[in-house]
């Protein structure tokens, strides 16, 4: 039996301090990791990968506008980022987020960019390994990142169950982010929307319906 998804819940997903915005890429993802060794970089884009093909969606060899348009940092200090040489040129008010970061205590970010429709056109993942995070498998943040990286979500979304699920031993998607994403990239959906009228035609599909 199906886990079934209601329009209020969908509705969770996707709202940010009482509004509801719902994005999804527009153009293949092109990703590109930095701060970690081969091992790593290899599970990072294979996660990327296969929350990409769950979505139906597709990937690319180049972006012809970024060359990149997923890019992921893993850091030890959230400092290091006014020191990446041009980061302030596609982070904008880096300095000031820095400081917001590390009075926050965070340990990841994601900034998006969207093209002239809403789309998704890029995103930036900041991940600061602290020693929460170096308690977590590589393969775990690798998924977590990619899920929350594939649509935008609300702040609600994970912040009190994580995107993650366990499955026989094995670290997954939970069922309902797994099939949340896979409808949201419906072709028959749009790449962006922001009336709640969007939640019920999304739970719609969820269950089998049009």
């Amino acid at each position: 039996m199906r886990f079934q998804v209601t329009p209020e819940e969908v509705e969770v997903f996707f709202t940010q301090a009482g509004t509801y915005r719902f994005a999804r890429w527009g153009r293949p993802i092109v990703p590109v990791v930095f701060g970690v060794d081969d091992k790593t970089l290899s599970v990072v884009k294979g996660a990327i990968e296969a929350v990409v093909a769950l979505a139906g969606h597709k990937m690319a060899e180049t972006d012809p506008e970024l060359g990149a348009n997923l890019m992921v940092f893993f850091l030890r200090d959230w400092s290091e980022l006014t020191a990446m040489p041009d980061l302030d040129r596609l982070i904008e008010g880096l300095g000031p987020l820095v400081d917001r970061l590390q009075a926050a205590g965070a340990n990841q970010y994601r900034q998006f960019r969207f093209d002239e429709v809403g789309a998704i056109k890029a995103c930036f993942v900041f991940i600061r390994m602290d020693a929460e995070m170096q308690k977590r498998a590589a393969e775990d943040i690798a998924l977590a990142q990619a899920a929350q990286s594939i649509l935008i979500w609300g702040g609600e979304a994970f912040a009190k169950r994580s995107p993650l699920a366990v499955a026989s031993g094995v670290t997954v998607l939970r069922p309902d982010v797994a099939d949340v994403i896979r409808a949201a990239y419906d072709p028959v959906m749009p790449v962006a929307a922001s009336d709640r009228s969007h939640a019920l035609r999304l739970a719609a599909r969820l269950r089998g319906g049009n």
